[in-house]
C-alpha cells in the first residue's frame, strides 16, 4: 500500500511536469494495474480536479491493447479556441514486457510535426516512470537507483526555489555532487549569445571574468549547432565543432566537457555545461543522463527566469516571440490572422465616413399659445383636454357664471336706482345733485359693463386650429381658479420646430445650415430630414452634464407628427477618418483627465 501511494505522488508529480513540456497539452490522464489484468484504472490527471474524457480513456485503453503508441483524433470534428485540431496520444508502460498501464495525453496541434514532437517527448518522459516500476520490482541496480533518486531531488530543487538563481545554483550543485563534476554551469540566452546564471558551490561569481565568458562561448557553440557537444569527442568521427570546447578545457588543465542546450517547448533557451576531470570523461549512458535532466529541468528554470523579468522585459519577449511566429516558417493560421488585421487597420486608419452628431431630439410646435383663465371662479365643464384636435373658436372649457349673474343683477338694480335719483334732481333743478347723480350713475354704468364682458369671457376657446398640447380639466370640476393660471396650451398642427440636446463636446462643431436626420421613437420608420437654423450659447445642465440647445426646422411635416414627440437626432458634421469617429470620445476624455492631473 505504502509503495502504491508513493508511485500515485509520483505519477502525479510526473504528468504535470510531462503536460506541461508538451506543447499545446489539454489533459492528461495515467492509467495502471498490476500486469496481466484485463483492464487498468485511472490513477491520476491534468489538470487536477478534472477527469478524463471519454475519448481520452480509450486512447489510452488502446495503448494498452496494442502495446505500443496510439495516435487518435476526436470522434468528432472538434477543434481549439486557435482553431487548432484536437488529439489524442497514448503510450504503454512496460517493463521488462509487463504491462502496468499507459499514459495518455490530449492536446491541440497544428501539423505533423508538432505532433510527432509530442510523440517523443513522450516517450523519453515515460522512461522516468519505467525506472520507478522496474526499481519497485527489484530489477534496478543500486546505482541506478541512486541516480533516479538524484534526478527527482533536482526535479524537487528546481522547484522548490523560488528565484531563478537559487534554483539553477541547487540544480548545478546537486547535478556536480552526483556525477562527480568539477564544475557544472547553467546559463540563460540573452539576445543571441548565452550569460551564465549559475555555478555549481558558488553563491556569488564574477561575471566577466575569463573562466564564465569561456564558458558561455562553449555555450554558444552548443547553441549554434543544436547540439550536445562533447570533449574530447568520442572515437567516431563527429562533423561539429569543438574550438571554444577545446579552449576551455585547456585553459583548466585538459578537462572533459559536456554541452547540452536546455529547450522549452522546441525552442532552446539556455545551456548545461559539465566539467570533469579528463581521465574521467564522459560515457553514452551519463550523457544520455545528462540529456534527460536537461529536458526535464530546463522548461522549469526556463518559466522561473520569465518570472522575474522585469515589465518592459516580458513585453520584449512577447514582442520576438510574435516577430518570429510572423516571420518564421510554419504559423500559416497566425500569419493569416496578423494579415487580415494590418489590413483592417489599415483600412480603419485611411478609410474616412460620414461623422454626425447624435442628441435626444423633441418635437415641438412652432408657435405654442396659452389658454388662461380670464378671472377667478370655478370650473363648470371641461369639452377637450391634451391630445384633442380643435378648429379654430371650439369650446375647450367653462368658468362656473353663477356669481357673475349675481353681480350683474345688483348692477341692474343699482343703475335702475341712480338714475331715479338723478330724474329726480333733473325735476328739481338741483345742478349740484345732477353732477355728482351723473358722476355716479356712470360709475354703476360701467361696473355693468364689466360684469357683461367677463360673462362673455366664460367659455375658454381655441385661438387656432391644431392640438391642446397640455391642459386636462375633467378631473377638475368645480375647483377654484386664479385669474391669469394656464389653463391650456395649443399648438398648430402644421407649424413644428425640432429642439435637439447636443452635448458641450460636440457643440463647438454644430452650426446654423448644418442638415441631418431625425429619427422618432413612435415612428422609427420614418427618416425626417431637417435642417439646423439656431444654436443657443447657454449650456443647460442635466444628470450631471452639460447641452446646448439646437434648434431646427423640418424639411417635411407628416401627417403622424405631433408636439411633444421624443427620438434621436443626427447633425451631419463632415468626413473624418473612422477610427477617429470611433474613439474620439475616448481620447478627449483621456486628455481631460491627464490634464486634470497634470501639475
Amino acid at each position: 500500500m505504502q509503495e502504491a501511494a508513493e508511485f500515485g505522488a509520483f505519477a502525479q508529480a510526473w504528468l504535470i511536469l510531462q503536460c506541461r513540456a508538451i506543447a499545446g497539452a489539454r489533459r492528461g490522464l495515467i492509467t495502471h494495474g498490476e500486469p496481466g489484468q484485463k483492464s487498468y484504472a485511472p490513477l491520476t490527471f491534468w489538470p487536477e480536479g478534472k477527469g478524463g474524457t471519454l475519448a481520452l480513456l480509450a486512447t489510452a485503453q488502446a495503448a494498452e491493447q496494442e502495446r505500443r503508441g496510439v495516435l487518435r483524433g476526436p470522434p468528432q470534428a472538434e477543434t481549439s479556441a486557435e482553431g487548432a485540431e484536437v488529439f489524442h496520444i497514448a503510450h504503454p508502460l512496460l517493463v521488462d514486457s509487463l504491462l502496468f498501464g499507459a499514459v495518455a495525453i490530449e492536446l491541440s496541434a497544428a501539423g505533423e510535426d508538432e505532433l510527432r514532437k509530442a510523440m517523443r517527448n513522450l516517450q523519453w518522459g515515460i522512461g522516468w516512470i519505467e525506472s520507478w516500476l522496474r526499481r519497485t520490482q527489484g530489477g534496478r541496480s543500486a546505482p541506478e537507483q541512486k541516480r533516479l533518486s538524484a534526478v527527482l531531488d533536482l526535479v524537487g530543487a528546481s522547484v522548490d526555489n523560488e528565484r531563478l538563481h537559487a534554483a539553477a545554483a541547487a540544480v548545478a550543485t546537486e547535478l556536480a555532487t552526483t556525477l562527480e563534476c568539477e564544475r557544472v554551469s547553467i546559463g540563460f540566452l540573452h539576445g543571441r549569445h548565452v550569460k551564465v546564471r549559475a555555478l555549481s558551490h558558488s553563491a556569488q561569481f564574477a561575471r566577466r571574468s575569463n573562466m564564465v565568458e569561456q564558458i558561455g562561448a562553449a555555450m554558444d557553440e552548443a547553441l549554434d549547432q543544436r547540439a550536445t557537444l562533447i570533449y574530447p569527442a568520442p572515437e567516431e568521427k563527429s562533423p561539429l565543432l569543438l574550438q571554444q570546447h577545446q579552449k576551455l578545457a585547456r585553459a583548466h588543465g585538459e578537462s572533459a566537457l559536456c554541452t547540452i542546450p536546455l529547450l522549452r517547448q522546441e525552442k532552446i533557451v539556455g545551456a548545461l555545461c559539465l566539467e570533469r576531470p579528463g581521465a574521467v570523461g564522459f560515457d553514452a549512458a551519463t550523457v544520455e543522463y545528462c540529456e534527460a535532466v536537461a529536458a526535464m529541468v530546463g522548461p522549469i528554470l526556463e518559466i522561473r527566469r520569465r518570472e522575474e523579468q522585469w515589465l518592459l522585459g516580458k513585453m520584449w519577449g512577447s514582442l520576438r516571440s510574435f516577430a518570429q511566429r510572423l516571420l518564421g516558417h510554419g504559423h500559416a493560421g497566425f500569419k493569416l490572422a496578423a494579415l487580415a488585421l494590418t489590413g483592417l487597420t489599415t483600412f480603419l486608419a485611411l478609410a474616412q465616413g460620414p461623422y454626425r452628431v447624435a442628441a435626444e431630439t423633441r418635437v415641438e410646435g412652432l408657435v405654442q399659445r396659452v389658454i388662461a383663465a380670464p378671472i377667478d371662479g370655478y370650473i363648470k365643464t371641461a369639452h377637450r383636454r391634451a391630445g384633442d384636435i380643435v378648429s379654430q373658436g371650439d369650446v375647450l372649457a367653462e368658468l362656473d357664471d353663477r356669481e357673475l349673474l349675481l353681480e350683474r343683477a345688483k348692477w341692474a338694480s343699482e343703475q335702475q336706482q341712480q338714475l331715479s335719483r338723478y330724474r329726480d334732481a333733473l325735476a328739481k333743478s338741483n345742478r349740484a345733485d345732477i353732477a355728482v347723480l351723473k358722476a355716479q350713475l356712470g360709475q354703476v354704468e360701467a361696473e355693468a359693463a364689466l360684469v357683461a364682458e367677463k360673462l362673455t369671457r366664460l367659455q375658454l376657446s381655441a385661438p387656432f386650429s391644431g392640438v391642446v398640447v397640455s391642459g386636462d380639466l375633467s378631473q377638475a370640476l368645480g375647483a377654484p381658479v386664479v385669474q391669469g393660471d394656464a389653463l391650456f396650451r395649443v399648438a398648430p398642427l402644421d407649424a413644428y420646430r425640432v429642439i435637439l440636446e447636443v452635448d458641450e463636446r460636440d457643440a463647438v462643431q454644430v452650426g446654423a445650415g448644418k442638415t441631418g436626420e431625425l429619427v422618432l421613437s413612435g415612428q422609427v420608420d420614418a427618416v425626417l430630414p431637417f435642417r439646423v437654423e439656431k444654436v443657443t450659447p447657454v449650456a443647460e445642465a442635466r444628470d450631471g452634464r452639460n447641452y446646448f440647445r439646437v434648434e431646427a426646422k423640418l424639411d417635411q411635416t407628416p401627417r403622424f407628427l405631433r408636439p411633444g414627440m421624443k427620438g434621436i437626432g443626427k447633425i451631419h458634421v463632415g468626413e473624418r477618418k473612422l477610427v477617429w469617429i470611433w474613439t474620439h470620445t475616448l481620447v478627449d476624455w483621456i486628455r481631460l483627465t491627464w490634464w486634470s492631473y497634470w501639475p
